[in-house]
């Protein structure tokens, strides 16, 4: 096989499930929501993988199909989502997605409806619009608070958005762990040797994990066909939305839609990436 790069993009869906949401790789999934959790969470230990399909309650309802989605040794439920690009209603969206892992937790019979800290996690490989001009605010920890005290109301419902594009940190910027999380997630394609900087076992076991010499025939095929569904998807997308200011968003939501039938994209890809509905893909 003919190898381009060196490590393979976090950013593709066969890249990010190999990282992160690979049992044999679950301790460094562990170490990245410790990183970004600790305030919050304390120390996880262990967390369990669930099925990323979640069906609502009716045979008509839609479903979720999430990135990944696990659950912590003491009950806390995280749903962690690589967003490659811009999407309509995206924040309506991962509301949406939390609130199945709530409605998981209902029990039959008397039960007094105490919850399990619900977690959503949006790696972002684009900017917010309304965000654009903010350059340094990149990370977002949002709750539900009380605006007449500036305090939190409720803190068992938490989303956390990494817009990846503002993190502009070189490697002898990085100070914290956490910058080194974000500077290896943001540049892990275009690296050629693992940093000086990044010797945390953590980050051992990752480049390892990412160096495309050590994968068979078969997944390397695997990963270039994941690298150029995520880099068309992204320009046929962010394409999509600039275009859509000038023309009608919805026309050319439509017409992507049908380019992503035609490759062969699933109703419920088409569906997640586009906003769009059953009835308007009809």
């Amino acid at each position: 096989m003919r190898i381009k790069d060196k490590y393979i993009s976090p950013f593709t869906d066969f890249g990010f499930k190999r990282l992160f949401g690979s049992e044999p790789n679950k301790d460094i999934l562990i170490d990245f929501l410790n990183e970004l959790l600790k305030k919050d969470t304390g120390t996880i230990t262990d967390l369990t993988y669930l099925s990323p399909e979640q069906l609502g309650h009716g045979i008509k309802n839609r479903k979720a199909i999430f990135d990944i989605y696990c659950e912590s040794e003491t009950g806390e439920k995280f749903i962690v989502e690589l967003q490659k690009a811009k999407q309509n209603y995206f924040k309506d969206r991962s509301i949406y997605y939390s609130t199945f892992p709530i409605q998981q937790q209902a029990e039959k019979g008397d039960w007094n409806f105490k919850l399990n800290a619900v977690y959503t996690i949006g790696i972002l490989d684009f900017v917010f619009d309304e965000d654009k001009d903010d350059k340094e605010v990149f990370h977002h920890e949002v709750q539900l608070i009380d605006k007449n005290t500036n305090k939190v109301f409720y803190d068992k419902l938490t989303y956390v958005y990494l817009e990846m594009p503002k993190f502009n940190k070189t490697e002898q910027d990085l100070e914290s762990h956490f910058d080194k999380w974000l500077y290896v997630i943001k540049n892990l394609e275009d690296l050629s040797k693992r940093p000086a900087k990044l010797q945390e076992k953590v980050f051992q076991k990752l480049f390892e994990q990412a160096e495309i010499a050590n994968y068979s025939e078969s997944e390397y095929i695997e990963y270039e066909e994941s690298l150029k569904v995520y880099r068309d998807l992204k320009n046929s997308i962010d394409t999509a939305f600039d275009e859509g200011k000038k023309e009608g968003e919805k026309e050319t939501l439509l017409l992507m839609a049908e380019k992503m039938r035609e490759r062969g994209d699933s109703v419920e890809e088409i569906m997640a990436l586009t906003g769009l509905g059953y009835d308007e893909l009809a």
